[in-house]
């Protein structure tokens, strides 16, 4: 079957997603609000006032939970419609063992999701505790990064043991690597950075859920070019939910992510580009969170070893705030970025 014979179908769950996300998300928000499952101010009460929470203590009070819903929505909707679209005739294709790779892919969503999800429950209705720039909230970060790197480990390892997953091609160069069971830490180590890509992205109203909207689609047009019927069904509820979302997340928000979606996505995003084989692509394609990422681990770097900050505040879209952008504007020039980063993934995944 060719990869077009799959486009009305990917096209169709989007809208099905779409719509069913959008009826749900307005009460969704209002038992957030009952839940009171909101952001809290994270200022010191008294003393000297970050810069960080001078910029966004102003976003206190909106509901945090996004992710969960779209999370069960996504896994919810993909048990319906893979079960009609099978009772219906339609040919499930797949490069992998069926019953595997859908256990890779919901393993990974899921299990990152509790974690975040965790993690937003400790910061809601948990303590705070002095952090090294006022008040911290939510797990030890050693914590969450050992957990996180134990479930990157788990789903590599079932990446390549079952999936029988191992190389690393390199388009530009045209060069296959064979990996042997380095796959494993490899693999693990794309989890873990994607997943705090995302999360450290997901500071600005709009920000990271725009930029995985742009991420799904180029990757759908990858799924479907290996027909991956599984994958790309997955890809498109997760893109009809995704816009769902943007429209309550785009500034001002009136509904965040949370841990619980930030955590999962990324880490998601990273499966799928194992699961497609374009490793590269994914790293130029999620350009902007790599960049992200990048700018946070300079700044760390300088306090080590300079003693001094790099950046007036990291990641970079904060600094892009402190020096007096507009958020909407940082916003929509990251997106304008994203999609040109995705077109020359696209190209360098069909090359």
């Amino acid at each position: 079957m060719e990869a077009s014979s799959y486009l009305p179908l990917g096209l169709g769950l989007i809208i099905f997603s779409f719509s069913i996300s959008s009826i749900l998300v307005i009460p969704f928000i209002d038992l957030l609000y009952k839940l009171k499952f909101t952001r809290k101010k994270e200022a010191p009460k008294s003393g000297k006032v970050p810069l960080f929470d001078k910029l966004h203590d102003v976003k206190a009070g909106t509901p945090v939970g996004g992710g969960i819903l779209i999370i069960v929505l996504v896994c919810l909707l993909f048990a319906l419609a893979f079960t009609l679209s099978s009772s219906m005739g339609v040919f499930i294709k797949s490069s992998f063992d069926l019953q595997t790779e859908l256990i890779i892919i919901f393993v990974t969503f899921l299990s990152f999701g509790l974690l975040g999800l965790s993690d937003d429950l400790v910061k809601i209705f948990g303590k705070s505790h002095t952090g090294v720039l006022g008040l911290s909230f939510g797990m030890s970060r050693k914590l969450k990064f050992f957990i996180q790197w134990g479930l990157a480990f788990l789903i590599a390892f079932g990446i390549y043991k079952f999936l029988g997953i191992q190389i690393l091609h390199i388009p530009i160069l045209n060069k296959t690597f064979s990996l042997g069971v380095g796959y494993i830490p490899f693999a693990a180590f794309v989890i873990v950075s994607f997943s705090n890509a995302f999360n450290i992205t997901d500071g600005l109203d709009g920000l990271a859920s725009g930029l995985l909207v742009i991420c799904l689609l180029a990757f759908l047009f990858i799924a479907q070019g290996s027909l991956d019927t599984p994958l790309s069904m997955f890809i498109s509820l997760w893109i009809g939910a995704m816009m769902a979302f943007l429209y309550f997340n785009v500034w001002p928000a009136r509904l965040f992510l949370g841990d619980a979606g930030a955590l999962s996505f990324g880490a998601m995003l990273a499966v799928i580009g194992l699961l497609t084989g374009g490793l590269v692509a994914l790293v130029v394609i999620g350009g902007v969170f790599v960049i992200e990422a990048v700018s946070s681990l300079v700044q760390i770097i300088g306090w080590k070893v300079l003693k001094r900050p790099i950046f007036p505040l990291a990641p970079i879209h904060h600094t892009f705030l402190a020096i007096g952008w507009e958020e909407p504007k940082i916003v929509i020039r990251a997106w304008l970025a994203g999609i040109m980063l995705a077109i020359f993934g696209l190209w360098l995944a069909t090359t």
